[in-house]
């Protein structure tokens, strides 16, 4: 149960950051080898890495949020997540081992609903999905993202991407 707790306070402060834009805080929900990604339901099915937005580490995402602040032109938007209740899996053989060896991890799967809200006001519904995550438990108690995989319910994909899911 605390695991649950601590992961849905996780996620609502994952959240917050990019609804209130603080990009630039967003990074640190991420271990410094990390993998971000952002893909749709057909793909990850079928097992294809590509995707929409890929990262595999802090480094690039953070040059992603310098790139939207100094040199991506884009319309002015911002985010409001509703986020499900985490479901918490099993850990698996190789997951075991290493958390045998010294790290903690959360393995967990999370329903999301993303709405775009535009300068003009216009709201709508911009993204459903899941995030299946592995996040790492710090000696201290601190919940990392290892791996965020954003798996989008369409396929189609709005050109406008601008901001992290």
């Amino acid at each position: 149960m605390t695991d649950l707790l601590a992961l849905c306070a996780f996620n609502a402060a994952y959240a917050h950051a990019i609804d209130s834009d603080a990009l630039e805080q967003w990074p640190a929900f991420f271990t410094e080898d990390c993998v971000y990604r952002i893909t749709h339901v057909e793909n990850e099915r079928e097992g294809l890495a590509a995707g929409i937005v890929y990262a595999d580490s802090r480094a690039m995402l953070e040059d992603r949020i310098a790139a939207l602040r100094e040199a991506n032109i884009y319309e002015r938007q911002r985010y409001r997540h509703l986020l499900g209740i985490p479901m918490l899996e099993p850990l698996g053989q190789a997951q075991q081992a290493q958390t045998e060896a010294g790290s903690t991890f959360i393995v967990a799967r999370t329903p999301f609903m993303v709405a775009r809200i535009m300068a003009t006001g216009e709201t709508l519904l911009f993204a459903t999905g899941v995030y299946q995550d592995r996040l790492v438990k710090s000696a201290e108690g601190k919940l990392l993202l290892a791996e965020r995989v954003a798996v989008c319910d369409s396929t189609v994909t709005d050109t406008l991407l601008a901001l992290p899911l």
